[in-house]
């Protein structure tokens, strides 16, 4: 089912210069088009993969695939297994940014470890990853912290000796 993959190389010279002891997530983003996230899942065409820090980001790969969905979710073939190819392919992905995602779509996405997020409106991809380091940054809300695998700063219990 996977139609394409375009995975970069690193020669060396096109590495992250952030500190690698630091939070780092590789996101998944559904697309048509290469430059928006703007598909949903099951229909999406393609899947833009990034290495992303609070500083800087990283395209990583793509992955195409060939015989989608269509936007209300109905598949072509009776019994055909669109989803299952697509998880395959986005394993190691800690987040998945889709417009929709149906439930047995979202079930085996988080049976693979990878948190979805879905947003109501189709966004630039460069402004998706600029949502993920604002949130990477400071206080992370709890759904990131526990993908990041951090855990909620100490909490100062000074207070409770007064």
């Amino acid at each position: 089912m996977l139609a394409r993959r375009l995975k970069l190389i690193d020669d060396g010279d096109s590495t992250m210069t952030t500190d690698s002891s630091g939070p780092r997530l590789k996101i998944a983003i559904a697309t048509q088009d290469m430059e928006w996230m703007n598909a949903h899942f099951g229909s999406a065409k393609k899947f833009a993969v990034y290495e992303v820090t609070p500083a800087e980001s990283k395209f990583i790969e793509a992955f195409g695939f060939g015989d989608v969905s269509d936007e209300s979710g109905a598949h072509k073939t009776e019994g055909d297994d669109r989803i299952t190819p697509k998880v395959d392919a986005l394993t190691g992905c800690n987040l998945l940014f889709v417009l929709a995602i149906g439930g047995p779509a979202a079930a085996k996405v988080v049976s693979a470890k990878i948190h979805p997020v879905k947003l109501t409106k189709p966004e630039p991809i460069a402004d998706v990853i600029a949502k993920v380091q604002a949130m990477m940054t400071g206080n992370p809300p709890p759904w990131l912290r526990k993908v990041m695998g951090a855990t909620a700063p100490a909490r100062d219990m000074a207070f409770l000796d007064d």
